[in-house]
Parts: structure tokens; sequence; C-alpha cells
């Protein structure tokens, strides 16, 4: 793979099957880097004959949900230079209706009601004179911000206090109505009472009020109801609510404890299904705390019978949660894959794994579900599971991909840390007898992992002739909760030990490996590890630090999670936190250093990087930076197209300059 072969990247997203499970939907999103854009269209997918064709031709379609009578297809629609907003169209098909103007777009999945005739979702709502909502007052012009809490900002949005997500209700058309009836009169084009949310002759009802995020809407199997999780200010933990479907109902919070309320979904029996954390009685103890399984009954707005039914030490949940009959679905992450489960309550029990990263899940009427999941040779495809045969994947979405740009698959290694620790992970080799040079790429989080599925960094560095050595040291998931935990107060201790003894158990069991010509690289807590390791050690020709969190001092004030991150990770003791730092230690830095860094990043602060780069170049170390406008942390995964492929650019001629391939 090289890196314009991006552009044959297909990404689905969240399924939705229709009640009758014989054919489903899925947005399908690609990189296009002549527009700089990723178009999204739906596409209907047969589930007997696993055909795809188009349904909509976008470009910024996505999230479909078919209504529980199966006779309404609802997504999200973006134009071209407008807000994404609700579409409606019949489930044989059709030109779709917009339903919704919100000006700041809809976010957020959709959710019909059990009787199909509501649609609930979140939109932010912005204050007045903010974000476009006053004519010819551009965002410098706007009045200043008044902050009086520390959670106000995000990366990859920005400010969101004075733009706060509410839930809304959008009814759908009846029988009558234009969309279903040729006879009918159209929709009114003006009307004093219609909301400023909604298109014309649209009934649009804003459900919550309160200046706090909302999340994702989940119905009450009556329809009377609606729960949802929020925000609170100066915490990382919500807040379990329960809202009539009404406009402007009052919220009833939801008892759960001290515990931090995640996903929520009702069953066939209207049984209540919850993943809960416990984060301690302060609700901040965040590190390693996977959710834990729920289950309860919801009696108006009255909890009862609230049970464990899963242990958080030993099984890792991420916040995937969807029906399953009289059970549920899952995905876990465990040992670089997350896999799907299925859970009755009495057991849990994998229905997809393997080498697989479950991303979403989609449940279907009949208790089965369909998954997007990547896979060693797959971004990502979709599979059906059923209730009981065994599952398959209906669609090769790489297909060409795998054509044109070739797909390596690693090869496993188990080493052993030099206090006879376990450090499991890969080694990506390239083609040909060697000798080769070596990356040490390293995941960000540091609560992430790595995983053998099909990684675009992994296979661009590999095909250029590198051998790509890459683990789940400790602080990583998968692994159980102590291993998260191990690096707490003490990074660059185990974690470090443990990415080093793994790369020289890969040296030592591929000889093809050359241990004098060895470069090291990762992002976020993958750019704090390559420069912690460069401030250790020089045995490293190169190195790529990469929207790093190098100074713990100035992020707790510069991040978006500074507040809270930095004093959890590594204390409050100044001495303490001192030990930690790389920049504390930059003066011991000789290796030549690449530092990538968006200018719109909010997670791992701009000045993160350009502080490393200035301190390396006034001690006379070779050094770059690249910083790239408009950006955010997420740039190597999500940014602009064009983007994308210029820092994989640049990086392989970083890498030729130090390690060139013979």
């Amino acid at each position: 793979m090289r890196p314009e072969h991006l552009s044959l990247f297909r990404q689905p997203g969240t399924p939705a099957a229709h009640p009758s499970g014989t054919w489903a939907v899925v947005a399908i999103a690609r990189p296009d880097t002549e527009a700089d854009t990723y178009p999204s269209a739906l596409w209907r997918l047969s589930l007997d004959s696993s055909e795809l064709r188009p349904f909509t031709h976008g470009p910024g379609d996505s999230e479909p949900v078919f209504s529980p009578d199966g006779r309404w297809l609802a997504f999200i629609r973006a134009v071209s230079g407008g807000k994404p907003q609700v579409a409606l169209m019949p489930a044989g098909g059709g030109e779709p209706r917009i339903l919704t103007a919100h000006p700041a777009g809809v976010s957020g999945r959709l959710v019909f009601s059990p009787d199909s005739t509501r649609l609930a979702y979140t939109a932010r709502v912005p204050e007045e004179g903010r974000y476009g909502t006053a004519d010819g007052v551009g965002s410098d012009a706007e009045a200043p911000r008044h902050i009086t809490r520390l959670t106000y900002r995000t990366d990859g949005l920005g400010y969101y206090a004075d733009r706060p997500q509410q839930l809304f209700l959008a009814r759908i058309p009846s029988s009558r109505s234009p969309l279903l009836d040729p006879l009918a009169d159209p929709p009114l084009t003006t009307d004093d009472g219609q909301s400023a949310h909604a298109a014309a002759g649209v009934e649009v009802t804003q459900v919550t009020t309160e200046p706090y995020d909302h999340g994702t809407p989940v119905w009450t199997p009556d329809g009377a109801g609606l729960l949802t999780i929020r925000s609170a200010p100066d915490a990382i933990a919500g807040d379990l609510l329960h809202h009539r479907a009404e406009a402007e109902s009052q919220a009833t919070v939801l008892d759960v404890g001290s515990h931090v309320p995640g996903a929520v979904t009702f069953d066939a029996a209207g049984r209540l299904w919850l993943l809960l954390t416990d984060q301690g009685p302060d609700r901040m103890d965040f590190i390693g705390r996977s959710p834990a399984l729920y289950r309860a009954a919801l009696d108006g707005t009255t909890l009862s019978g609230l049970t464990r039914l899963t242990d958080p030490h030993t099984l890792t949940l991420t916040g995937v949660l969807e029906p399953a009959g009289d059970g549920v679905f899952l995905v876990g992450a465990e040992r670089g894959a997350a896999p799907v489960l299925r859970s009755d309550g009495d057991t849990v029990v994998a229905v997809l794994d393997g080498q697989v990263e479950a991303r979403a899940v989609a449940a279907m009427p009949d208790g089965a579900a369909l998954v997007a999941a990547g896979s060693p040779d797959s971004v990502a495809d979709l599979w059906h599971v059923p209730a009981v045969a065994e599952p398959r994947r209906v669609t090769d979405l790489s297909a060409r991909l795998r054509r044109e740009a070739g797909a390596v698959e690693p090869v496993e290694l188990i080493a052993s840390g030099d206090d006879g620790y376990p450090v499991h992970g890969w080694v990506s080799l390239p083609e040909g007898d060697g000798p080769y040079p070596v990356l040490l790429l390293i995941h960000g989080g540091p609560a992430a992992q790595y995983t053998p599925t099909f990684f675009d960094e992994v296979q661009v560095y590999t095909q250029a002739g590198y051998a790509v050595v890459f683990c789940n040291p400790r602080g990583s998931i998968g692994y159980g909760q102590d291993h998260v935990r191990a690096i707490i107060g003490a990074w660059g201790d185990r974690d470090a030990a443990d990415v080093l003894a793994f790369l020289d158990a890969a040296l030592a069991a591929h000889p093809r490996l050359d241990a004098e010509r060895v470069g090291v690289l990762g992002g976020s807590y993958g750019g704090y590890m390559t420069a912690w390791l460069t401030t250790q050690t020089r045995r490293f020709v190169a190195a790529i630090v990469e929207r790093g969190f190098l100074d713990p001092v100035s992020f707790v004030g510069s991040a978006d999670i500074g507040w809270f991150f930095s004093h959890a990770y590594l204390g409050t003791d100044p001495e303490q936190i001192a030990a930690q730092s790389p920049m504390a230690h930059v003066d011991r830095v000789r290796t030549p250093t690449l530092v990538i860094h968006s200018e719109q990043d909010w997670r791992c602060p701009v000045e993160q990087g350009q502080r490393w780069y200035t301190e390396l170049r006034l001690r006379d170390v070779e050094a770059e930076l690249l910083l790239f406008p408009g950006e955010g942390h997420e740039l190597s995964r999500s940014g602009r197209p064009r983007h994308r492929v210029a820092r994989f650019e640049h990086i392989l001629r970083w890498l030729a300059k130090y390690l060139p391939v013979a």
C-alpha cells in the first residue's frame, strides 16, 4: 500500500436491517483525494445474495434506520454547503424529504418510536448570535465567551458550552402526506407556529432545554418516555435521565448509585439493560475502568432489581450495547481483538471472534445482528451474525484495495519483559530477504490496543520496505484492569520497559530485522512514549513524535482533558510529574526528530509539539516541524484526505533520509 491507495478505502457505517430480515441499508464512505472530502451514500444489501446496489447518491448520507413497521427509512443527509439534517423516504425507495432545519445541524443516531410515528434525535442549539445564527456576524465578530466551568470545549468540535446538544422529536408524516398520497395537498410553506427547527409542514418538538449536552435517546417500550444521558459541569460522568416524550418535559434522574451510566437498551421482554462503570465515589477514577453489564426493571421512573452480570476486572467491554431478542449484544476488547458477544444474563458467549475488530452492531428482529468489523484483509466489512448459525461475511469492500495495493498480515509474538511479564504484539514483515530497517510503532491512549486487523500505517510502512514492530504494553486495554492501571504514577517505567523488551524479542525472533537501523514513532500517548524513549536511549536512528503529550504541566491548562487527565495518570506532586515528563528531560535527546502536529488539536494542543521542536532546535538536535492547518487530534484517522496522504509522504521522506531501504 502506498499513500495514494488511501482513496481505495471503503468504510461502512452502522447498518440498518429491514424488519423483514431479508435486506439492509448501510452508508459507505470513501476518501476522495480529488475533492478532498468523504462522500457517503446509502447502499441496499441483500442478506441472501450479498448483492450491493445504490440506494441514494449522497454525497453526505449516513446513519440509516428503519421504522419498526418497515414503511420508512430515516437517515442524516448533509448537502454540499449545508448542515446535516434528518431525511425521510419510503423504505421501498423514492425521493427523500428533509424534515428538519437545525442551524447547527443534527448529530448522532436517529431512533424511531415503537409505533413508528416519531423520530428522536439530538441537535446542538447555539446561543443567538453565535455559529452563524446572526446574519453578517462571523466567528471573529461574536461576543466574548464568558467561561465559568472546566468543561467547555473538546477536540474535533471546539467550544460547546454555548451550543448544548438537546433532544428533539420529529413527527412522521401521516398517510395523508404528499409523501404517500399523490392527491394530498402540498405542505404549507409558511406557518407562524412552525418550529424554527422544522422544515415546512413538519412538526418538530424540543424535549430537553437544560444547558448541558444530552446523549443519544432510547425509547421506553410504551413509547411514552425517553432515556438519555445528560452531561454535568466540571465532571467526566453524566446522569441517566427519563423524559416524557413531549415538549420541554422535566427530567427525572434514574438512580444507578455512584456508577457512571453508559449505553442502555430494552430487550424484547421490556427489561432494561445498562452498561455502568464503577469510577469510585467521586466518579473520577476512570483509568482502566471497564463498564459492566447490568439488568434492571423500569417502572415509570423507578429502577428496581439493578443486578450486575459481568465482572469488569476480567471482561473488558466497550460502549456497544444492542438488543438481541431476550438478551443483548456487546463488544469486548481482548488481546488485540474486539469480538462481538451475546449475553442472556447468565452467560456471555462470543458470536463473532478471532482476528476481528467490531466497530458497530445493529440488531435484527430475529435475534441476529449485522456487524461492521475490520479484519486482517479488510478495512471493514459487514458480517451477518445469525441467532444460531455461524457468522458469515456478506461484503468484500476491500477487494479492490487488496488487488491494487496488497495486504500484509502481521505475525503474532509474545515477549517476556525484563520482570517476566508477558508482552503481546505483532511484527509485520516486508517481502524479500532483508535485512530490513525496523520501525517501533507505539499506540495512543494509553488505554487503547493495537490489533492485527488492516491498519493503514502498518500497511504503508511495511510495503515501503520497513519491518513494523507494534505491541500492547502495560497501560493498554484488552488484558484486564490491572494491566491498564499498572502505569498510574509511573509513565515511562513499566510501559517503556515492555515496549523495549518487545522490540528486543522481535529482533531476536526475526533475524532479517536490522538491529542497527531502528526508528521509533507514535501519536498522542505514542508520541509521549516516542519522545520519552529518545530521552532515555540513543539506540534509535530517527524518531517521529506526532500529536504528543509532552509536557504534563502546560497540558493541564491547554488541553480539553487537561484539567483531569494529567493528575489522574501522573499524580500531583511536582517532582513525581517531572520524573515522568519528556519535556523535563529534553536536554538528553540527540535523536533526529520529525514533530507532527495539527493546528486545531485540542486534545494534545499544538503548543506541545511546537515547544518540543523548539527545545530540540535550541540544542542543535536535527528536527523538523510539520503543522496541518484546520486539523484536530484525529488527523491520521479522519483528517482531510489530502492531508492524510501528505502526512504519509512526509513520514516516508523523513524515514528515507535516516533509514533508507536497501
